[in-house]
């Protein structure tokens, strides 16, 4: 009796292994085919992973096209202030000079006359004196 217990126990024990080494192929196809490159996870990891260095490089030269970018627009903008500045000033100055309609303005010749045409221009000046008043608009940046 002792011994069919032993020999039932050792063919259990016998299909148990052959079980476990048919669930061993088993998993070991389908780990092959999940690891495949063209058709499986594997291709498709291996797909992202080269999509991700393409995005990661083409975010670089966008970062370095905006810097250049934002490099040139500072300085147009800079430009742009200085020219404005300038033209306010000319406007000033503009507002300075005589209106074409008046007389060109003649040096005298002695000091007599120059006192005369003095005279004359201070009667003359008693008008209000209108004055231009520019302002600038300027955007934080």
């Amino acid at each position: 009796m002792d011994q069919i217990i032993q020999m039932a126990s050792d063919v259990l024990l016998g299909l148990g292994a052959f079980g476990a080494a048919l669930y061993c192929i088993v998993l070991s196809r389908r780990l092959k085919r999940f690891n495949n490159l063209e058709n499986g996870v594997g291709g498709a990891v291996a797909v992202l992973s080269a999509q991700v260095d393409d995005m990661t490089r083409t975010l670089d030269q966008a970062r370095r096209a905006a810097g250049h970018s934002s490099e040139t627009l500072t300085a147009l903008t800079e430009r742009a202030e200085d020219a404005s500045r300038k033209l306010e000033l000319m406007l000033a100055a503009l507002n300075d000079l005589p209106d074409a309609s008046s007389e060109p303005v003649r040096a005298p010749a002695t000091e007599a006359a120059r006192d005369e045409d003095w005279a004359a221009q201070s009667s003359q000046d008693e008008k209000p004196v209108e004055t231009a008043v520019f302002a600038t608009r300027r955007s934080a940046v």
